[in-house]
């Protein structure tokens, strides 16, 4: 399972919010390229960058910084934030962005446009759903709509999406452990893997949702637990190479599906 250290940008700067609240920022570091080579070298195998401005307003806002840590490591990077049309979209790739994660634009107004990216790029879209309660979250985590994650989920999948990135908002930069429950909800309900991310504040919360591999849990993002040193990038990797992962466990409304179709 990949453990994949994240890298907020606001302003030009590494930064983490609590619950995605811009008036709860700490800044981690006025040079974000040096964070992303320290991750590498400790041994990530990929990096999450989030242009938080580009979340807030609907467009990047701070690609070129994205693209210098491109350039600078050698590991793949996906990326998120104001990815709303596929001009941006080109122009996250052809700076060499590995995989873009589609949110608002995913699940706002139809889904034509995760359509039409996906028909192009295949697996290198992936969609960030963002719940609080149980519902989607938008523009930069600022409104709730009444659509909810789990039919989200299932939408995305139809169109044949293969991950997606799973946060709970109200977990999120508050180290507090995960909701476990809403990504084992999720993780069975569907057969994308699951990304999981917001909460994870200890080596213990790394080891559960390991074992959460069998529901479908594919990976895992950590941000302010590294920062703050209560996780080790280095410890946390070495702890997912030796976990032997038990078979996946195919849920009841999945065989359920199977059988209709």
């Amino acid at each position: 399972m990949l453990i994949i250290p994240a890298i907020d940008i606001r302003k030009g700067r590494c930064i983490r919010l609590a619950q995605g609240n811009v008036r709860d920022e700490t800044v981690y570091s006025e040079q974000p390229v040096s964070v992303a080579k320290l991750w590498q070298l400790n041994g990530a195998k990929m990096i999450h960058l989030v242009d938080i401005d580009g979340a807030i307003t609907g467009a990047p806002k701070n690609l070129a910084t994205i693209l210098k840590i491109v350039r600078a490591v050698k590991i793949p990077v996906q990326m998120g934030g104001g990815i709303r049309d596929m001009e941006t979209l080109e122009k996250v790739f052809d700076g060499g962005v590995e995989r873009a994660i589609l949110g608002t634009s995913a699940v706002t107004a139809s889904l034509d446009f995760l359509k039409d990216a996906y028909a192009k790029y295949k697996n290198r879209i992936i969609v960030g759903i963002d719940a609080k309660r149980g519902l989607v979250a938008i523009n930069g985590w600022k409104e709730i709509t009444n659509k909810k994650a789990l039919n989200i989920a299932k939408e995305v999948q139809d169109i044949g999406i293969k991950e997606i990135i799973y946060t709970d908002i109200e977990k999120d930069g508050m180290l507090g452990g995960p909701n476990f429950k809403s990504i084992k909800e999720i993780a069975e309900a569907v057969e994308m893997g699951v990304i999981a991310t917001g909460g994870i504040s200890g080596i213990k919360d790394v080891e559960h949702l390991l074992a959460m591999e069998k529901y479908g849990v594919s990976g895992m993002i950590i941000g302010k637990a590294m920062y703050t040193g209560r996780i080790d990038l280095k410890a946390a990797i070495r702890l997912a190479k030796e976990y032997k992962p038990e078979p996946r466990r195919v849920s009841k409304t999945t065989k359920k599906s199977k059988k209709r179709t």
